[in-house]
């Protein structure tokens, strides 16, 4: 717990790098398009429960493992964003399914430390290209699901983006009071 406060309070947070493959503005909305590499990431499901209720538990197991919650003991700094991949209904109501991640920080991509909750797991992601939305505030299913549907209507029917799927993600520690930044991310279809 202490090496979740201290990474979290006092220690650097690697934001994941990108490539800005385009930053546009359409109806006065402003987005960019940006590519990730692949990377492994700690992961945690849960099914069952809403958005707002299950996701600061998940995030805080995460912050665990990647703080010393591990079987190394070893405290690995802080990582940004914490990324929440959702799964919409066609109403636009977010199912009780989600996946609450966080980057492995660089310098322990090549072997991360092994998790000691066992909801923890250790993923591989593919790259990916994603349309991306930034907005301020402290957020939660209702902000997301708003913002979302911001992009979704600035985008277009046409735009070639998954609609079954897309990613919640917040950069700031939760007692952050103002600056706070949060993106809606969706992901694009390659061709």
């Amino acid at each position: 717990m202490f090496g979740m406060l201290k990474n979290s309070l006092f220690g650097n947070t690697e934001e994941t790098e990108y490539k800005l493959l385009s930053r546009e503005t359409k109806d006065g909305v402003s987005f960019e398009v940006r590519r990730y590499d692949g990377a492994k990431y700690a992961v945690v499901l849960s099914e069952g429960r809403s958005f707002d209720q299950v996701t600061g538990e998940l995030v805080r197991k995460l912050l665990m493992y990647i703080g010393g919650s591990n079987e190394q003991g070893e405290a690995m700094g802080t990582a940004a964003p914490i990324i929440v991949t959702v799964y919409p209904r066609n109403d636009g109501v977010l199912s009780r399914r989600l996946v609450v991640a966080i980057r492995i920080p660089s310098s322990y991509q090549l072997s991360p430390p092994t998790p000691t909750d066992s909801a923890v797991k250790i993923e591989e992601r593919p790259g990916m290209t994603v349309y991306t939305l930034q907005f301020g505030g402290f957020a939660g299913e209702t902000e997301y699901r708003a913002e979302a549907l911001r992009l979704t209507r600035t985008l277009g029917e046409t735009a070639p983006f998954q609609r079954k799927q897309y990613f919640c993600c917040s950069y700031d520690p939760p007692l952050k009071p103002y600056g706070r930044r949060n993106e809606v991310w969706f992901l694009q279809e390659e061709p």
